[in-house]
């Protein structure tokens, strides 16, 4: 199997890229970015950067050759970034509408990164909000997230246009609040689980005995650990299933809560002090129903060894970047 992996120099790419490999496919592995800035390279790849997928030359160019795409090129981050950046967030679907012409024109089947922003922000309020299910977006008025989640709700509908118009074999995940090692943990585009991690490895190396923390740490959300993304994304590709499905776990955590098992982890009690900043919803959780009886997928990871491997991970680099 020939695979292209865009937004291979990011989080998820990074570990998709190796996943393919170690399966045994090719792996042509595109990012915009330089390879310096890649989150990860993996040397057995056709390793590409600079390659803008907006303009149609690149994103023809990249699809060519390939039985899959993985297309998960975006600029994204989490409340801190996509709060912030609505208009970069939705200059998104120009690659998208790209690579799924491409992907078109090449007669292969594409793997769309989606997100759950696109659910209506107005049924997920309360902190114990129930399980979001799929036709949870079907049965409500349009409500995504500013920005970010218009983007991704129009992008799915793009992707699904091109297959009931133009044949395109496309399939959709909607990632919950991913986590892992080799991620964002600081300069403004981190999540939660690795903002948490660095703020809780920093206190524990100074000394500190308290972290800030946005909000007052109520907010619940689903974590997703990125193997357990990955292993959801091409069990999704692979499948005849071609409507979107969850990729999240039926586990759902507070920041508090979030805060507290990663300061157990680290050996280090910390007290969480509350300040303005974006906190999202109430509650995000996910009903991962759809995704188990169409693909047989499920989280492998708990949460708790999920923290661990991730705290371990930013830990070292917290540790080296405050080495004198």
């Amino acid at each position: 199997m020939r695979s292209l992996v865009t937004g291979a120099g990011g989080f998820v790419g990074g570990h998709l890229v190796r996943a393919l490999l170690e399966q045994g496919d090719q792996v042509r592995a595109a990012d915009i970015r330089t390879q310096a800035a890649w989150k990860q390279v993996h040397p057995a790849a056709e390793n590409v950067s600079l390659i803008d997928l907006s303009e149609a030359e690149s994103a023809d160019w990249a699809a060519a050759g390939c039985d899959v795409i993985y297309h998960l090129a975006a600029d994204s981050g989490g409340m801190g970034y996509i709060s912030y950046h609505h208009a970069d967030c939705m200059a998104n679907i120009l690659a998208d509408v790209q690579m799924a012409r491409a992907a078109t024109a090449s007669g292969a089947r594409i793997y769309y990164a989606s997100s759950s922003c696109v659910y209506p922000l107005h049924i997920q309020d309360d902190p114990f909000t129930r399980p979001l299910r799929e036709e949870d977006l079907t049965a409500n008025r349009a409500d995504p997230e500013l920005g970010y989640g218009w983007e991704k709700l129009f992008a799915e509908m793009t992707y699904q246009a091109y297959a009931a118009d133009k044949g395109l074999q496309a399939r959709i995940g909607r990632y919950y609040s991913v986590y892992g090692p080799h991620g964002w943990y600081k300069g403004g585009r981190e999540k939660a689980p690795t903002a948490l991690c660095r703020k809780v490895a920093v206190a524990k190396l100074t000394g500190c005995g308290s972290i800030e923390i946005w909000g007052d740490g109520t907010a619940r959300r689903t974590f997703t650990y990125v193997d357990d993304a990955v292993a959801a994304t091409i069990a999704i590709t692979a499948s005849d299933c071609t409507a979107p499905l969850n990729v999240g776990s039926p586990k759902s955590s507070s920041i508090l809560e979030l805060a507290e098992t990663i300061a157990d982890i680290a050996g280090h009690q910390v007290m969480c002090v509350s300040v303005d900043g974006p906190v999202g919803v109430g509650g995000r959780p996910s009903d991962d129903t759809n995704i188990r009886n169409a693909v047989g997928w499920k989280p492998q990871v708990s949460f708790r060894d999920g923290m661990e491997r991730t705290y371990a991970w930013v830990y070292d680099q917290v540790k080296a970047e405050l080495k004198p």
